[in-house]
């Protein structure tokens, strides 16, 4: 793929796309552009539509944008174009930018261009490959300003994005622990991030109890990923971030089996994958901060060997856990992730982001994430964030009252409160255990927003929610 940038489009050959904000629909002035006018009555930038036109040797593709746009938005009806107009589009395309345009939008453009070249149907014999993936495509931007470095960045952020939807929507028979441990170390490599792995007997012995439990019902065995970005320039004052993502591969709640909702739990490392992919995203970017992150990838399946209801397991932390319930599995990994982490590498923030309660749902349906956090400031940052790329989130409460949720008689905690209520709140004060008080943490409960329907594919599949996110709270700190 080449970027190209070009002063006229005369003599141009290929797609040209033009984004227009909504005019009026019985305007007498014409949207006009290059020598051609557009009667309003035909087009007049209303969101969602297009007007297409070829002129000498060109299609001009018209874009309506509405009367404003957020970023979210823009970023999904560049998507659109881009999936969705396939027949308008070809190896050679030109992106009209006005003046009027910040980076921020730019961004989100081409995110959304790149992001339409996604195809769910990884297993089609027809696949067809979209014209911006072959070898010889070129992107020229016409424009006054310099958008390149923005540009460059858009498509780094689609790309990270784009590897998670691969991870998230690919089936559990293919995406086990070992293979995001492979990714892992092979993105490691590409990107500039170092990456451990144990395996098996090295969790053992690293006495990873809670992590192990949930992973010994799996005939795949787990994997406890680690991985560390330092920027390769010399930075004052460097802020070191902590980050750990669920990752069980397929979730079929243990002996607490699953009775609704099983086909789905695929996605349940969407939580993982959100922190694969701004590792990558992060390390792409070389941003100028130092990045720990855990991903502890599991597969909380059924055997004879699977961890039962009443068992009492030991965490890597050195508390004892009562299992009430093996279906509360996702945040016994993250208890051994955050533990680890704090021990081992004692970052100044972290953050944890995972699939893990359906009451989350209930509470914000697919809108936004649960956020929890003993920290005004990351609240703060985390949601200022959200609220600028379009994936929010809103908090809830971490008070004392909800502790007695998550106290057992027999061990110093247990799992799962056993109450159909506050669902969301119990599991985030039982992580809160395992921080060791920390004062820079957050939790993100992500089960609503990580998988789920749009008009891009018949069936659920992956939103990437948090990539961005991530990088973003990064940035922004």
């Amino acid at each position: 793929m080449k970027t190209n940038t070009i002063q006229n489009l005369d003599n141009f050959s290929g797609t040209i796309l033009i984004p227009v904000f909504e005019t009026y629909e019985k305007s007498i002035v014409p949207i006009s552009f290059n020598g051609l006018e557009i009667p309003a009555k035909v087009f007049y930038g209303k969101k969602d539509t297009h007007y297409a036109v070829e002129q000498n040797n060109a299609i001009y593709l018209f874009i309506g944008l509405g009367e404003k746009i957020d970023y979210k938005s823009l970023k999904t009806v560049f998507r659109s174009v881009s999936s969705k107009q396939k027949d308008k589009l070809n190896t050679n395309i030109a992106l009209v930018l006005p003046e009027q345009f910040d980076d921020n939008q730019v961004e989100a453009i081409v995110s959304g261009l790149f992001l339409g070249t996604y195809d769910l149907g990884h297993f089609k014999s027809d696949k067809k490959i979209h014209p911006f993936l072959e070898s010889d495509f070129v992107l020229n931007l016409f424009s006054e300003k310099d958008y390149l470095p923005t540009i460059k960045k858009g498509i780094k952020i689609a790309k990270a994005q784009l590897e998670i939807y691969n991870l998230v929507d690919l089936p559990p028979n293919n995406v086990t622990p070992k293979y995001l441990a492979k990714w892992a170390q092979e993105t490691g490599k590409k990107y500039g991030f170092d990456v451990e792995v144990l395996d098996f007997e090295a969790s053992k012995k690293a006495k990873l109890g809670a992590f192990l439990a949930v992973g010994k019902g799996s005939e795949n065995e787990p994997q406890f990923v680690i991985m560390n970005y330092t920027p390769k320039e010399n930075v004052a004052k460097i802020k070191h971030i902590g980050l750990v993502g669920k990752g069980i591969t397929f979730d079929t709640g243990g002996l607490n089996i699953k009775t609704s909702g099983m086909l789905h739990m695929k996605c349940d490392m969407a939580g993982g994958a959100a922190v694969f992919g701004a590792m990558q995203l992060i390390a792409d970017l070389q941003l100028p901060v130092k990045v720990t992150a855990i991903v502890p990838c599991a597969e909380n399946s059924v055997d004879a060997k699977s961890f039962v209801p009443s068992d009492v397991i030991h965490s890597y932390s050195g508390h004892s856990i009562e299992i009430i319930d093996t279906d509360a599995e996702g945040r016994l990994v993250l208890a051994d992730g955050l533990s680890y982490l704090i021990t081992n590498y004692k970052p100044e923030y972290i953050i944890d982001i995972a699939t893990l309660t359906g009451s989350s749902v209930g509470t914000f349906g697919y809108e936004c994430a649960a956020l929890f956090t003993n920290n005004d400031e990351i609240s703060k940052k985390l949601q200022e964030s959200g609220d600028e790329i379009g994936e929010r989130l809103w908090p809830l409460p971490l008070w004392e009252a909800y502790k007695s949720d998550i106290e057992s008689d027999i061990a110093d905690v247990k799992n799962y409160s056993g109450k159909p209520v506050a669902g969301a709140i119990s599991a985030a004060k039982f992580l809160e255990y395992f921080t060791q008080e920390h004062p820079a943490w957050a939790h993100l409960d992500i089960a609503g927003v990580a998988f789920g329907d749009d008009e891009f594919a018949k069936s659920k599949h992956a939103t990437a929610y948090g990539v961005h996110l991530l990088t973003k709270f990064i940035e922004n700190l």
